[in-house]
């Protein structure tokens, strides 16, 4: 508002109120012959500004999804960094569970290689669609020796993992693999210097003696399958520990590009040999697996960008909960008695390492 307008305002107020009064002459001719104001100002009155006037504010959004989409803006800024890398974390369990149902799915009848290369260039392609006019920033990288090592690493977290995937059930794969939570916890202590406190400790502890109850070690020894999942944690690890370094330095789509070109680059040759032409049905399935393993990579990512990798790891029990139920509803698998035993143990420590990120962090000098 200009100072002109307001303070026209603030003498149409004035004389409201008595402050500054005319003349008692000059009062009786306005009363009985007001005179109105010269045409062409009629239309330069200055406008009633809500906000300028005491008490009352501007109205906020209108609509009933405006104004939930206003609130969950404000909540999301106002949490705390290790809050919203769970929230990221959940949600890239969500849809890795989809994609997880699909390989499992076509993984007997399509190579494995073959599905990771068709996965990792649909992926590609999706990236730079949507991000084709920074392609040339996605393309900068400060540490392209530590691009290329976490692509390896990528590729053999997958190889492994999603070996143990296909050939044996989804609850005793995802319970084998979770051992990739003490990699992440002692490698985020020893490689990221990070700080992690008792209650961390035994939250994580927690988490994997419930991982132990649903593995039954009473029964019969694990098999080569079980232990190419052992295998895909430890690399999984790696992975993380490397987005960690990488955050400081690089955007979350330089790094998946990366991963990409590496994939593609490393997979090219054994699918060219090993080729299975899919059917149309297949073909379906492989694209929403790509589709749901973008997305999935690129939230994970982000999450272990914005929070702690000791805070974020005991997350990833929740994936326990998700496997049982694709494994049941689409393969038959009905989880053993000692799998949900194990999955009490699993919700409690997730639930309250949740519950410890969505705290503030105590400054340095302030009491426990």
């Amino acid at each position: 508002m200009s100072e002109d307008r307001l303070s026209g305002r603030q003498r149409r107020a004035g004389l409201d109120d008595g402050v500054g009064e005319l003349p008692a002459s000059a009062r009786s001719v306005e009363a009985e012959d007001p005179e109105p104001p010269p045409a062409e100002n009629r239309d330069a009155v200055a406008p009633v500004v809500l906000s300028a006037v005491p008490g009352v504010s501007e109205p906020g959004p209108t609509g009933w999804l405006a104004a939930r989409r206003h609130r969950f803006i404000r909540w999301w800024r106002g949490s705390t960094p290790n809050l919203r890398g769970s929230i990221y974390m959940m949600s890239a369990l969500l849809v890795y569970a989809v994609m997880v149902g699909l390989i499992k799915l076509i993984g007997t009848a399509i190579p494995l290689i073959e599905t990771l290369l068709i996965r990792q260039i649909i992926m590609s392609v999706i990236i730079v669609a949507f991000a084709a006019r920074e392609l040339p920033a996605m393309m900068y990288t400060a540490r392209p020796g530590l691009q290329v090592f976490r692509g390896v690493l990528t590729l053999a977290a997958m190889f492994c993992g999603f070996s143990a995937v296909i050939y044996i059930p989804l609850a005793q794969a995802t319970a084998i693999g979770f051992s990739q939570v003490l990699f992440v916890t002692i490698a985020a202590v020893l490689v990221l210097k990070e700080q992690v406190d008792t209650r961390r400790w035994i939250a994580t502890i927690i988490g994997f003696v419930g991982v132990v109850i649903m593995l039954n070690p009473s029964t019969k020894g694990l098999d080569i399958y079980a232990l190419m999942a052992v295998a895909g944690a430890l690399f999984g690890a790696g992975i993380t520990i490397s987005v960690r370094k990488l955050a400081a330095t690089e955007r979350t789509d330089t790094i998946l590009i990366y991963q990409g070109m590496v994939l593609i680059v490393v997979l090219a040759v054994p699918v060219w040999l090993f080729w299975v032409p899919p059917t149309p049905e297949q073909w379906l399935w492989l694209v929403l697996l790509s589709i749901f393993g973008t997305a999935g990579q690129w939230l994970i990512t982000r999450a272990y960008q914005v929070g702690e990798a000791a805070a974020l790891a005991p997350l990833d029990f929740s994936r326990l909960i998700l496997a049982s139920l694709t494994g049941f509803i689409f393969f038959a698998e009905i989880p053993a008695l000692p799998t949900w035993i194990g999955a009490g143990f699993v919700i409690g420590a997730t639930l309250y390492t949740m519950r410890k990120n969505a705290r503030p962090l105590l400054a340095p000098d302030a009491p426990a």
